[in-house]
């Protein structure tokens, strides 16, 4: 269940009101301070998941590139593993011979036998810290840069012990279309008895134009991988104007017409931790936004005292708030965003949800997505 604070509220009254504990409700939301609620925050409030509730699979992106210390998102992993049935350390750049990028896990694959989680290799077409065509273009033609990346994944994951490896290649060019088809297929021969999952861009049909999306057929890849991950997020990014990161409409329109073309039970659903804090007004060239967890953006409200509002429409919550005479505009995520895309899973029948990415809390997701799902673990 979920409680929207009003004006006058207070953990007191509403755990009374609703039968609970002020300490139950602290520790679902993780709130810091007990004394100070945001009008327009949304709490969750403690229930019992019913044995029926359906079972779906979860991915979390391990991503070290970040702020974040990365002991700071080991732990946070550690907290939230209990919950996942893939963990995808983020990422091996694939290099001109075929070979990869050393990556240090460091004790990722640890909690992972602890909590029963698969580890996946992640190759992706990453070259001076952006997703590079060319690059894509020769590891497809160059029968030795193939077989050499097909050689050196396996080793890798032989290594870790895991026998899954996920392709996330982007931006890559249209003429290259059927090429990355019949790499996945040549990938899926040489690496026989390995999940092998993909990466997609949310489209919404198979002639939609962009960089990013005409080198994918969704029908072809859909075939072919045992799974994918539909990048569900970022309509509202750190460079454009704000707006809710994973607008449920939008989200809603991409999943449906992946399942035209997809199994619905090879789909999972992407889904941002994250939001940003925009300044306005807004104009292209501006600083980019920055990013922030959750809990720093209901963190932020209180600080400037600004009121939580919630766009029915795009079902995501924002605020305004000032500072040094400057005003800013934050969307991010909470209890009610999350649980209407979880409603949305179960309607569609996916697969599951996959996280981009750790290094940002969200308590309220873990706790729903238990309330809500059983969470198959390998």
């Amino acid at each position: 269940m979920i409680h929207i604070v009003k004006q006058g509220d207070s953990l007191y009254a509403i755990a009374k009101r609703f039968g609970t504990t002020v300490e139950s409700i602290v520790s679902i939301n993780e709130i810091p301070d007990p004394d100070v609620l945001v009008i327009g925050q949304a709490l969750v409030l403690p229930s019992t998941p019913s044995p029926n509730r359906p079972t779906i699979e979860t991915n979390l992106y391990v991503e070290w590139y970040t702020e974040v210390p990365a002991e700071r998102v080991l732990e946070q992993v550690e907290k939230v593993a209990s919950n996942l049935t893939y963990m995808m350390p983020f990422s091996y750049e694939v290099l001109r011979d075929g070979s990869l990028t050393e990556m240090n896990w460091g004790t990722l694959s640890e909690i992972a036998k602890e909590q029963q989680v698969e580890t996946v290799i992640v190759i992706a077409n990453i070259e001076d810290y952006g997703f590079n065509a060319s690059l894509a273009h020769t590891i497809f033609t160059d029968e030795a840069v193939k077989t050499n990346l097909f050689k050196q994944a396996v080793a890798e994951a032989e290594k870790r012990g895991t026998k899954h490896i996920h392709i996330d290649f982007e931006y890559m060019e249209a003429t290259d279309r059927e090429n990355y088809v019949n790499f996945i297929k040549e990938f899926k021969e040489f690496a026989k008895g390995y999940v092998i999952s993909v990466t997609l861009p949310p489209k919404t049909s198979a002639d939609q134009p962009g960089r990013w999306y005409e080198a994918f057929d969704y029908k072809a890849i859909g075939e072919v991988a045992d799974f994918v991950v539909i990048m569900t997020y970022e309509w509202g990014y750190s460079g454009g104007p704000p707006m809710a990161v994973s607008p449920i409409g939008p989200v809603r329109r991409v999943l449906e017409y992946a399942k035209t073309e997809i199994l619905p039970s090879k789909i999972m659903m992407g889904q941002n931790l994250y939001g940003y804090d925009w300044t306005l007004p807004y104009k292209v060239g501006n600083p980019n936004a920055r990013a922030l967890s959750p809990q720093q953006a209901i963190q932020l409200a209180k600080d400037r005292n600004a009121a939580i509002e919630y766009d029915q429409n795009a079902q995501a919550p924002f605020f305004h708030y000032w500072q040094n005479g400057i005003e800013h505009e934050v969307w991010f995520e909470d209890a009610r965003s999350i649980q209407a895309k979880f409603k949305l899973l179960i309607e569609l029948q996916l697969l599951g949800i996959a996280y981009w990415h750790s290094g940002f809390d969200f308590p309220q997701n873990w706790y729903l997505l238990h309330e809500m799902f059983q969470v198959k673990k390998k």
